[in-house]
């Protein structure tokens, strides 16, 4: 046999997984071969060490918390989906709603502050000095200077 075929037969063989005939194979390949005696001799130290560790003990309740938590999940997910009617509809509504009320509030405001001064006095005497001040100095002596 050659050390390839062995290699690939090595783990049966030390399971003892293999018939009769092809055990007195390997064994008289290993006797012959002196990688092959080193490879096996690796694999069983390999082979103890993963039989020294402990699996994992699973308690009897793991499940049942599991399906627990994933029921309560998706029961949160389910009342989630309640709120995209606010999320999507009613939480729009009420921004827009508030934003109309603060601009016709303002706009109350507004009129509240001008109402002691007539339109036509507040006209002359607040707004049209500024955009007449080419009257008071014309732009050619502006210029001059």
């Amino acid at each position: 046999m050659k050390c390839k075929t062995i290699h690939k037969k090595l783990i049966f063989f030390l399971e003892g997984d293999l018939p009769e005939a092809e055990m007195q194979k390997i064994k008289a390949h290993i006797t012959g071969c002196a990688d092959c005696e080193a490879f096996v001799r690796e694999m069983k130290k390999t082979l103890a060490v993963v039989q020294m560790e402990t699996p994992a003990q699973v308690t009897p309740w793991f499940y049942t918390r599991l399906k627990a938590r994933m029921e309560k999940q998706e029961e949160a997910e389910r009342q989630h989906a309640g709120f995209s009617i606010w999320e999507k509809v009613l939480q729009p509504v009420l921004f827009t709603i508030m934003l109309l009320a603060g601009v016709y509030t303002g706009i109350e405001i507004g009129k509240e502050a001008t109402t002691g001064i007539p339109a036509t006095d507040y006209a002359n005497t607040e707004v049209v000095p500024y955009f007449n001040e080419l009257k008071a100095e014309p732009l050619e002596s502006f210029l001059m200077e």
